[in-house]
């Protein structure tokens, strides 16, 4: 395998993560301009919120097995190229129905973003370089968190909220353009994860039925939500308990999110090199995750936070420790399940993360109309880390690196799966 190819690849799955974040996130940061045009209450927009979050975790019921079945060369400029469309729909909607139309589609397009990078990476990296290439590939979530606050309003007040929506897609077609001319899919020799599948999917009943995938999810659904409910709503939150305008909301993001994309990079380095270090897979996981749980508790402080600055410095130090969190399982799982339902089951663990950042996001409309603010919320959120790596203890009290399962004597499988 070219290092070449492996850096085209990786730089390929940061510019569509890039523009997937843009994507979702423009509709958070328009909110205030869009909410006075549109006449939207905070219901109405948590209503489309929820939307979103509800399709992204249907389609993510099939996204996984779809990208396992079609392999990551084709999923790539299919996900990037459908999703690219959905989020230009926004530009022409016009009424309330139009727009939980288009936030139906953008959900559902989306939701092959995660498991189709995952895949890639996966096939391109080895274990012992993976925490850092899974690590870069979450950052360049939080690289698009930084850049839509900052250049979507300028580009909203100069040349309407709509054309926004029209640059953001377009550039998405842009991506799909450069794929099919660098063709970085035909760089990697994939031999541990064949992009065509050589035997029959693996049945959901093989996959629910295995601890680890229930692990993995549970870590997701209590994490995820976290991350949805900081990602539509800290722009209302510094709008309205610091009195921020559209204008001023950019900074205080950019440094927010700068701080996800930095969490997630440490993250992933850190334990790379732990892990060679000869610290066995089972502790590095388990502690790493540990420490980025303590590190999310003060969030609960954020909506009493004296200032703008000590605010955004909570809520920088939240996301550090979600996206470094979110990399440990993204890693864990490539790690522990079998490579030939990797992104199935992470498909599945987001599936179950999304529905809970809808039931989130919906709450959050609800809690703040009934003037409650965001105290309850935030606490909720903090401790929400916590409760996803008790859920991986209770369920895999040892982890252990599983082997392709075709290649296993049945003894070594029986020992290998979790009790």
């Amino acid at each position: 395998m070219k290092p070449s190819g492996k850096r085209l690849l990786l730089g390929m799955v940061i510019a569509a993560g890039i523009l997937n974040y843009a994507d979702r996130q423009i509709i958070a940061v328009l909110k205030p301009i869009m909410q006075v045009d549109l006449h939207w209450t905070d219901q109405d927009y948590g209503n489309l919120t929820a939307i979103f979050q509800f399709s992204a975790a249907i389609a993510l019921l099939f996204a996984g097995r779809l990208v396992d079945r079609i392999g990551w060369r084709r999923a790539n400029p299919l996900a990037v190229g459908a999703w690219s469309l959905a989020a230009m729909a926004h530009a022409v909607a016009r009424g309330g129905l139009q727009f939980g139309a288009a936030r139906l589609a953008l959900g559902a397009t989306e939701a092959m973003a995660t498991p189709t990078a995952l895949k890639s990476l996966t096939a391109a990296y080895p274990v012992s370089e993976r925490g850092l290439a899974l690590g870069v590939m979450n950052a360049a979530n939080s690289i698009g968190a930084i850049l839509t606050p900052l250049v979507i309003p300028l580009l909203a007040l100069r040349f309407g909220w709509r054309n926004s929506f029209l640059v953001t897609g377009g550039l998405g077609l842009i991506w799909v353009l450069a794929w099919s001319l660098l063709q970085p899919g035909a760089l990697i020799v994939d031999d541990t994860t064949s992009d065509q599948p050589t035997s029959p999917t693996v049945s959901w009943r093989t996959v629910f039925g295995d601890r680890r995938t229930w692990a993995i999810t549970g870590a997701k659904l209590f994490s995820d939500q976290v991350w949805w409910l900081l990602l539509f709503w800290t722009p209302d939150l510094l709008h309205r308990i610091f009195h921020l305008g559209l204008s001023e909301l950019g900074l205080p993001l950019a440094v927010i999110y700068c701080g996800a994309a930095l969490g997630a990079v440490v993250a992933g380095y850190a334990s790379n090199q732990v892990l060679k270090r000869g610290v066995s897979l089972n502790r590095t996981r388990k502690l790493g995750l540990l420490i980025l749980s303590l590190a999310t508790l003060p969030l609960a402080l954020a909506p009493f936070a004296p200032n703008v600055a000590w605010a955004t410095a909570i809520l920088a130090l939240t996301v550090a420790a979600h996206q470094g969190y979110s990399t440990n399982i993204f890693a864990l799982c490539t790690e522990i399940i079998p490579k030939d339902r990797v992104a199935t089951v992470i498909s599945f663990s987001a599936f179950c993360g999304n529905l809970a950042g809808m039931l989130i996001l919906q709450a959050a409309g609800r809690v703040l109309g009934a003037g409650l603010g965001y105290g309850p919320l935030l606490a909720y959120g903090s401790l929400c880390y916590l409760i996803g790596l008790a859920i991986v203890q209770l369920l895999v009290p040892r982890l252990v690196a599983a082997e392709p399962e075709a290649e296993m004597p049945a003894l070594s499988r029986l020992n290998a799966a979790p009790h």
